[in-house]
């Protein structure tokens, strides 16, 4: 009798991740740290949402692995970026999106993702990637809702009236309590996890390049609206129920929120310890932006500067109070100010932004090396060796793409390659954090 092989009869899929010549482990969260490889883990990152759009084209790769050589050399280990982006007929928002509609992808776009995560693997990089977004500029959460509704998305971006930004983030929280919504949204997370990396033949989900997944860039519930608080409680079962199902079908990577922290929980604290408080959300982080918060004014620097920098400390110190309560790690994920006198184009002076960023990583580093819950930072925004361009433009162009959104003057709050005292300190507070890792 002839034995046949049950490789001939059985197909057999063997995800074997080629991502790194460095060596590649899972980060894990264990009480108020991450470990990987049985050793702490603390980083220095920033963000780079648009990796993927770069990654899908055979310029955009050109420039991506020279950001990616750059980071590195710099001492960056870790890249916030954009995982989900959904097509939307917002006056700023993308109109290249990984989600063109309902289950519909840009499949170039899709690759692009592959390419930037196997590049962050040889060069032994974490990701941290944001599934979707509060905010109009990516489509994100209120597309969701016009998917499944129809109904119009208020348009912030055409006036910029408080009044309507305030019509828009309702018509965006109301996606927490959208089960229609919910269901597409899960179908894309269940989708990404279990990709196959077209240049790794590495599922998602099995890819230790990936440090987190997001549940969103800056959730929150409605503003403050007493009549709007039945959103709280939705808004908090939302994230505890995703990150559950995240982890149903991922059990190697952890999940975190996104949020902006206390003013992305209606300003109390209380709702951004219950958001955190469930065994399902591995670690907490917070956002920081003195321009938004009205806190600093780059048109008058000398008088906002120093109060700023008093604030973003007070905000700092609040969030590791809150994350030791929680006993879990904590990360300073997004955060930046724009250049001198408002400017945006390369060259121009970052001397407000230097002073700025020195003093929150001398804040981060002094709590990590006495064995705080403050691990991680992610500046915002990577712009390397883009530049400005016209916002129409900015997608058809590899060296267009920066870290500030379509809806910002681009440049703003981007960091840029020439910005060399910037550079500088940030390769200072990466040595600090790397050396607290052992590596």
């Amino acid at each position: 009798m002839k034995i046949i092989s049950l490789l001939a009869v059985y197909p057999v899929f063997l995800y074997v991740c080629l991502t790194s010549s460095f060596s590649q482990a899972f980060v894990k969260a264990e009480g108020k740290r991450f470990v990987m490889d049985n050793e702490s883990y603390y980083f220095a990152g920033v963000n780079m949402w648009y990796a993927c759009y770069l990654g899908a084209t055979p310029e955009g790769r050109i420039r991506l692995v020279h950001e990616l050589d750059t980071l590195r050399s710099l001492g960056i280990t870790n890249i916030r970026i954009a995982g989900g982006t959904e097509k939307s007929a917002l006056t700023h928002a993308l109109k290249k999106a990984l989600q063109q509609s309902p289950g519909v992808y840009d499949t170039t776009l899709l690759k692009g993702l592959d390419f930037a995560l196997a590049e962050m693997g040889k060069r032994g990089m974490k990701a941290v990637v944001f599934l979707t977004n509060f905010w109009p500029w990516s489509g994100g959460m209120a597309q969701y809702v016009n998917w499944v509704t129809g109904d119009s998305i208020p348009d912030p971006d055409i006036t910029n009236d408080w009044r309507d930004w305030q019509k828009f983030m309702d018509f965006s929280a109301s996606f927490y309590t959208n089960d229609s919504a919910n269901v597409l949204f899960r179908n894309h997370i269940n989708m990404l996890v279990n990709r196959v990396n077209k240049f790794t033949d590495c599922r998602y989900k099995d890819d230790a390049v990936i440090m987190a997944w997001e549940l969103a860039n800056e959730p929150r519930p409605c503003p403050d609206v007493p009549i709007k608080e039945v959103n709280i409680p939705a808004f908090i079962s939302w994230a505890h129920q995703t990150a559950a199902y995240i982890h149903s079908i991922d059990s190697n990577h952890l999940v975190t929120t996104g949020t902006e922290g206390k003013v992305g929980c209606r300003q109390d604290t209380a709702v951004f310890l219950q958001l955190h408080e469930s065994p399902f959300i591995d670690y907490a982080n917070f956002h920081l932006w003195p321009r938004n918060w009205q806190w600093f004014d780059c048109t008058h620097m000398d008088q906002t500067l120093e109060s700023s920098k008093q604030k973003a400390i007070e905000y700092v110190n609040l969030h590791i109070s809150l994350a030791e309560k929680l006993g879990k790690p904590v990360t300073l994920e997004e955060f930046g100010l724009e250049r001198d006198s408002c400017l945006a184009a390369p060259g121009t002076p970052v001397n407000a932004r230097d002073s700025y960023l020195k003093t929150l990583f001398d804040k981060v580093y002094q709590n990590a090396a006495n064995g705080g819950p403050l691990v991680g930072t992610n500046i915002w925004a990577w712009g390397g060796f883009g530049k400005p361009f016209p916002r129409a433009q900015v997608l058809d162009y590899a060296d267009a793409l920066l870290g500030d959104p379509l809806e910002e003057m681009q440049g703003l709050n981007s960091v840029y390659a020439t910005d060399t005292s910037t550079l500088f300190i940030l390769r200072n507070h990466a040595e600090k954090m790397n050396s607290l890792s052992g590596r």
